[in-house]
């Protein structure tokens, strides 16, 4: 972890039947936070198993089937998320875009286009979904406000995590803790030496080069240094989607590549 505040660690799973839901979990007071790997889901195919995009888009895959999937794979993730006991949990996801929009919602709020969320609701999951862009989860557990934040390379230079933090400020957060989860590493996203130097204006951490030798940008050092200069405390739970078939990657998959998510709620 860097920055200020105290946390006891993050919780890592060995790669067992009864974790192969998530590639990473911790908590922290009231607030559970992870990230899901791409196992122990009911898709097929090239999205085989734990595929959670949006249901209706073209990571859904094409078929009524495979939608199905996606939707019972949400239930899935979320129930084994918040322990499985009692009615199932009130998931609130987002149409992302590559943007820099926040929206503070509850349980009832209908899907929001943009690419964060910030809620002070206990009982309320937050789901972002990626293959390959950073996910982003932040929380102040003693004020009880929790977000999550899609970061690709263009959110990034819109300031998309600044402006997530400013909006958990805006409703009572002060100590802020964040978790960075998988995503392509700046070893292996190439770019055009044009993009590069067009958001490394913006961000200089994120300049980066390839493992062999081109031009690369690493949007997760990018995103870290925002959450840094923002004051905010960081797990680093990365790796990388390309690198790791564990996990799901539009740059390595193409368009039959699945969604992984991250998802953070307050415990009721």
């Amino acid at each position: 972890m860097t920055g200020p505040g105290d946390h006891p660690g993050p919780v890592r799973f060995n790669r067992t039947e009864e974790s192969r839901l998530f590639a990473f979990q911790d908590s922290l007071g009231p607030v559970d936070v992870a990230f899901t790997d791409r196992h122990g889901g009911t898709s097929g195919g090239p999205f085989a198993s734990l595929n959670l995009a949006e249901p209706g888009s073209d990571a859904a895959g094409s078929t009524d089937e495979e939608r199905d999937a996606v939707r019972r794979n949400v239930e899935i993730v979320a129930a084994a998320f918040t322990g499985g006991s009692g009615p199932a949990p009130s998931v609130v996801r987002m149409r992302q875009v590559h943007g820099a929009a926040v929206h503070v919602v509850t349980a009832a709020s209908a899907i929001p286009t943009g690419d964060a969320l910030v809620t002070g609701e206990p009982g309320t999951v937050l789901m972002v979904r990626v293959a390959d862009c950073v996910p982003v989860l932040l929380a102040d557990p003693k004020a009880g406000v929790v977000a999550a934040v899609h970061a690709g390379r263009p959110g990034m230079v819109a300031g998309v995590v600044p402006a997530a933090v400013a909006a958990m400020r805006s409703v009572g957060a002060s100590a802020l803790h964040a978790w960075v989860g998988p995503h392509v590493c700046g070893a292996c996203y190439e770019v055009p030496e044009q993009m590069r130097a067009e958001a490394s204006a913006v961000v200089p951490e994120a300049y980066a080069e390839t493992s062999w030798g081109t031009p690369a940008l690493d949007i997760g050092a990018g995103v870290r240094a925002q959450l840094a200069a923002a004051g905010v405390a960081t797990v680093d739970a990365s790796r990388c989607t390309i690198e790791d078939e564990d996990l799901f990657s539009y740059r390595r998959q193409g368009k039959a590549s699945g969604r992984l998510a991250g998802l953070v709620w307050v415990r009721p």
